[in-house]
């Protein structure tokens, strides 16, 4: 018998790496004669480095870049020689996790920092970077990230602009005559799950603003400043970000890569699955077992459980899902495509059991599972 795991992290309790030895133990001690493939997951967001680190056995590369407010940070990417691909996570040079809470602002960040990651790892002769670009700390439509490129931004009269959304209503034009020409070799995939456009009531300013520290004030001018870079856009580069799916993604960041990078916008899971070899490798497989902290609505928006089912539907690969908690209804359930859910909550005595013995739980759970299989109830 041949079983895949392929878990998304459990938030704040376990790693996808964790979750598989947990599961690996209670199968192996139910039917040790199982094949075990651990394929640990992750959507693009946090954790996506740790997990391709594995896969893909990159090294980490550490750089000094700026961070939101333009102070010195150590941040790193992974770096896969063998491939020519980095891949790079916004949040670990222009994230809100850098910044205290009384620092956030929006009105006042910078994307530089990642630009700067993106510099170095072009330097290196990379030549395909892969992006996620969640938990950014930004609103300024990525030209932070394209001044560390060589692009500058400048006023009416010439003066160049520091790349903040304070200033992009500023922009008179935009100056590509020092944009580093190893930048045209490079193939850029960025990992994006929101569909919101770049401005408007739906748009980055409006919808993450107000998290992202930004006064009511503040982010009408944030709006006004989206607005105002887009005309640019569609005048400079003949391209019209509005009508992209994704261009709010990051404070702008996904008009910003596709403006700049000339980057492709992806499912962070599905341009993972391909990294990874996804669906080669679950090949002849009986069962896939995946999880996640909470199955919940937002499973059924291209979560990682969701690229699972996808892959194993199409090789008719029935599902088992082990998650913390589930909010779903068993139809709901059913109607996802999996064809076995069992949570750590309803074994544990309260939350705090929960997150503190996960593993335990997991394999308690892969116990049970496996002497069904046994017994061929499943």
């Amino acid at each position: 018998m041949k079983i895949v795991l392929a878990p998304d992290k459990f938030k704040g309790s376990l790693t996808g790496l964790e979750f598989c030895s947990a599961v690996q133990e209670g199968i192996l001690d139910v039917l040790p004669n199982t094949e075990i493939i651990k394929l640990p997951l992750a959507d693009g967001g946090d954790g996506t480095i740790e997990m391709l680190e594995y896969h893909l056995k990159g090294k980490r590369v550490n750089v000094k870049v700026k961070d939101p407010l333009f102070r010195s940070t150590n941040a790193s990417y992974l770096y896969m020689d063998a491939i020519q691909t980095a891949f790079i996570e916004m949040a670990e040079a222009s994230g809100m996790a850098l910044l205290k809470p009384e620092d956030r602002n929006c009105f006042y960040t910078t994307s530089l920092g990642t630009g700067e990651l993106i510099l170095d790892a072009i330097n290196k002769g990379v030549k395909t970077v892969i992006m996620g670009i969640g938990g950014s700390a930004t609103n300024d439509c990525g030209i932070g990230m394209a001044a560390a490129l060589g692009y500058k931004f400048e006023d009416e009269n010439g003066v160049e602009l520091s790349p903040i959304g304070k200033n992009l209503s500023q922009i008179k034009s935009i100056n590509t005559t020092n944009v580093i020409p190893d930048l045209k070799s490079v193939t850029f995939k960025v990992a994006c799950d929101v569909t919101n456009p770049l401005f408007g009531s739906n748009g980055a300013a409006y919808v993450y603003g107000p998290q992202k520290g930004a006064s009511e004030n503040e982010i009408g001018l944030l709006d006004k400043g989206l607005w105002h870079i887009s005309k640019l856009f569609s005048e400079t580069f003949n391209l019209d970000v509005q009508n992209i799916k994704g261009a709010g993604a990051a404070g702008g960041m996904g008009a910003g890569t596709m403006v700049f990078l000339n980057a492709e916008l992806r499912s962070g899971i599905d341009l993972i699955k391909d990294v990874v070899g996804f669906d080669e490798k679950i090949k002849g497989a009986d069962w896939i077992i995946t999880g996640e902290g909470k199955l919940d609505s937002q499973t059924l928006s291209g979560k990682t459980i969701q690229g699972v089912i996808s892959s194993a539907k199409k090789q008719h690969i029935p599902v088992g899902a082990f998650c913390g908690a589930i909010s779903l209804q068993k139809k709901s359930v059913n109607k996802l495509g999996i064809s076995y859910v069992a949570t750590v909550m309803d074994k544990a005595i309260n939350l705090e059991d929960a997150m503190k013995n996960s593993d335990k739980y997991l394999t308690n759970i892969s116990i049970e599972f496996s002497k069904k299989i046994k017994k061929g109830i499943l």
